[in-house]
Order: C-alpha cells, then sequence, then structure tokens
C-alpha cells in the first residue's frame, strides 16, 4: 500500500499530509447535485485510514450541509484529522452573493461550524477572501488572532490573497497557510505570491491542479451549453479548441510514463517543493489510492523542462474565476 509523506505546516507548524482532501465536491455548492452521502463519508474515512489527514472544507459548501459530513465521517476519530475551514462567502440559492467579513460574523460563523463539525477546535481557520475597502484585514486577522487565543482555533490561514495581502496579514499574526489555485495551467502567483509564502514561512495549499479540468485530458469541444466551464472565457470557442491543443503534450508524456494526465497534473504541483500540498477534490473512494500514487511520480529533468516551457505563463489562453 501507498503511505503518504508528511510535511510541516508553515514554519515549525503542525504535521500534516503532504496530499489534503478536499470536500467541496461531495456537497451542491454551485446548485449541482449532491454527492452520495454514504459514499461521501466513507471516502473521507478511507482517506484518513490511508494518512491523508488534511480536510478542507468551508462553512458555505452546501450551506453547512459539507461541515455536517465531515463531522459524521470524523465521528469518534478526531484526532486523525486535520480540519481546514473557508469562511466568509454568502451564497443564496446556489448563487454567490458577496462576502461578509465583519468580527461579529466571523464570531457568529465559527460556532455554527463547530456545532456543525462537532468538534471543540477548528484547525486552520480563514477568510476566503480578503476586501480592505469592506472590512479592513486588521479586524478580520484580528478576529481570528482572538478565536485562536480563546482554543476555538489553533492555526491561522488565507485564501486567495496577493501577496501584498498576504505579508500585511503576516504581520498581524503568524499565518500558517495560503490556500491558492496553481497548475500547469494558471502559474501567475510564481511572480509575487509563491516567493513571498517561501519567504515568510508560509505553506501552500494549492487547489485545482487540473485547472478546473482542462488538464485531465477528458475535455472536448465543444462543450455542452449547460456546462458550468462556458462561463469562463478559458472554455470558449477557439480559446477552448487550442487550450485542447496543448494538453496533448500532456497525453503524450502521461502515456509515455504510464499515468493519467490528471496524475501528471498533480504530480507536478507536488514537484514544486516540501512546502507545496496539492489539495484534490474527491468524492469517491475509488479516487484515493489513483491520487495517491500521483505523489509517488518523479520527473526527469528534461520532463521538467519540457512541461515548464510548454505551459510557460499565457500559453493558456483565456481567464477563469481563479485569475487575479
Amino acid at each position: 500500500m501507498s503511505t503518504i509523506k508528511k510535511i510541516a505546516l508553515g514554519k515549525n507548524g503542525p504535521i500534516v499530509s503532504k496530499l489534503g482532501l478536499g470536500c467541496m465536491r461531495m456537497s451542491s455548492v454551485w446548485g449541482g447535485s449532491v454527492n452520495d452521502e454514504s459514499e461521501s463519508i466513507n471516502t473521507i474515512q478511507s482517506a484518513l485510514d490511508n494518512g491523508i489527514n488534511f480536510l478542507n472544507t468551508g462553512d458555505f459548501y452546501g450551506n453547512g450541509h459539507n461541515e455536517i459530513l465531515i463531522g459524521k465521517a470524523i465521528k469518534g476519530r478526531r484526532d486523525d484529522a486535520f480540519i481546514s475551514v473557508k469562511f466568509g462567502a454568502i451564497f443564496d440559492r446556489g448563487q454567490w452573493t458577496g462576502l461578509d467579513l465583519r468580527p461579529v460574523s466571523i464570531k457568529n460563523f465559527i460556532n455554527y461550524s463547530l456545532v456543525r463539525l462537532g468538534i471543540d477546535t477548528i484547525d486552520l481557520y480563514q477568510p476566503c477572501r480578503l476586501n480592505d475597502d469592506v472590512v479592513p484585514t486588521e479586524d478580520v486577522i484580528g478576529t481570528i488572532a482572538e478565536l485562536i487565543k480563546e482554543g476555538k482555533v489553533r492555526h491561522l490561514g488565507v485564501s486567495e490573497v496577493t501577496a501584498e495581502q498576504l505579508r500585511k496579514a503576516n504581520g498581524i499574526h503568524p499565518v500558517t497557510a495560503l490556500e491558492i489555485a496553481y497548475s500547469l495551467a494558471d502559474r501567475q502567483i510564481e511572480s509575487d505570491l509563491l516567493p513571498a509564502a517561501k519567504e515568510l514561512g508560509i505553506s501552500v495549499v494549492a487547489f485545482a491542479n487540473t485547472a478546473e479540468g482542462l488538464l485531465t485530458g477528458d475535455m472536448k469541444a465543444p462543450l455542452a451549453v449547460n456546462d458550468y466551464h462556458t462561463h469562463f472565457s478559458r472554455f470558449q470557442g477557439e480559446n477552448l479548441i487550442k487550450n485542447l491543443e496543448k494538453i496533448e503534450v500532456l497525453k503524450v508524456l502521461a502515456h509515455e510514463k504510464g499515468y493519467t494526465p490528471t496524475q501528471l497534473a498533480i504530480a507536478w504541483v507536488n514537484a514544486q517543493g516540501d512546502h507545496i500540498m496539492p489539495l484534490v477534490s474527491m468524492s469517491r473512494r475509488s479516487r484515493i489510492q489513483e491520487n495517491m500514487q500521483a505523489m509517488e511520480i518523479d520527473f526527469s529533468p528534461n520532463e521538467i523542462d519540457l512541461l515548464n516551457k510548454h505551459f510557460s505563463v499565457g500559453s493558456i489562453l483565456g481567464g477563469t474565476y481563479l485569475q487575479r
């Protein structure tokens, strides 16, 4: 059986698995269907059984459904799980309506999360965004610092911020982890945000390793009219056709190495350093071994050079909501 490497999350931080389990797709976030609850719970428990202890959720995933699900899965084995929770996004009937980062709201949000999860302390707590124009970063981070003092939170995280925001937050209270989209197709953060995190000793929890499915090798053009991808220019018209042509190199290399393009996409993120954790969404037990295997893939210097040059910044046309 494969074993998952363990890393310290942040400078002298807690020990967690190098591979994280993203639980979002187990719930309805954008108005889609809800995954089979029994399969979701078994997936979480199977991940824990295999040493994947980093569980990522948001209090707005399925309006709390995701936290309830995790709470059921970890009942009786709290010490096996490291739980990361995002907060601040407001949804109404599956539609994003904005952010609420007011201190009074944060103090309310966390109490609901603790009850839904069935725990006393959240391991990593983080605003899903920061917006100084509405609520000062000092107020948001300062409130989480208070929750840490109260024992409701162990570590501070931030999500989808700029390098400037990261430095500012870390100056208020030490940041343990940064959650951000990162893949062969989305490398803009390499110029400023990743160096800032490394300099500050902050680990990177990297989600969207397959760039919303673009790097899986399974996507075909044109997409169905009701496919949510069609809202983003990357997946529209000629952009999608040319982007899928770029993926052929990844597909060929995957075939030569005996893996899937998805596995290689995860492996590339994993290869970027011990301070970077691939956060992979899984909602079926069958995906666990496949993704654990991806963590064992090695690249030759020539293979890394090929991928880095072929997927240089700007090589993928069009944008998504992941691009800042």
